[in-house]
């Protein structure tokens, strides 16, 4: 499959690196960072595509669109907590969707891919991609934090 940062990468050269969809400025370092071959051996082929490789799934597809309970959404790539089940609404976008992230969780930076001006959102922990922020949502942020499932796993409160 072809993703945006694939096509970037072979237009552009090296933009990003090469294990991680988010370009990294000169002495950032991660605070989990793997080889392209750890991070395809721990995630299955659909995450890698979209944290590693900044793909999309298609809407309407994630378990996680009708997750309603109490808890966490986190990171599947290093499992940090990045968004409470409190933020979580129905955008009817087909994609889990979030008005806020957790303090500090989550990291944006512009995304030019396909000729369009996005936000592109990524964990702060790992560099993986997550989805876009969208200026369309609800009250309070007025803010759509719109996820691909695959780049999450939902812990629930008590376990």
């Amino acid at each position: 499959m072809t993703t945006r940062r694939k096509m970037l990468l072979s237009v552009s050269g090296s933009l990003f690196w090469i294990t991680g969809p988010r370009a990294l400025r000169a002495g950032e370092r991660l605070e989990v960072e793997r080889t392209e071959a750890g991070w395809r051996k721990m995630l299955s082929p659909e995450q890698f595509d979209v944290l590693r490789q900044a793909g999309t799934e298609r809407p309407f597809t994630s378990p996680l669109l009708n997750e309603h309970r109490p808890g966490v959404f986190a990171c599947a790539g290093c499992g940090r907590d990045l968004f409470s089940s409190e933020t979580k609404f129905d955008s009817g976008t087909g994609w889990p969707s979030f008005w806020r992230p957790l303090d500090g969780a989550v990291g944006t930076e512009s995304d030019r891919s396909f000729g369009m001006l996005r936000t592109s959102a990524h964990c702060r922990r790992c560099g993986g991609h997550l989805g876009h922020v969208f200026d369309d949502g609800p009250p309070p942020t007025g803010l759509r934090y719109c996820m691909n499932g695959v780049a999450l796993v939902f812990k629930p409160a008590g376990a």
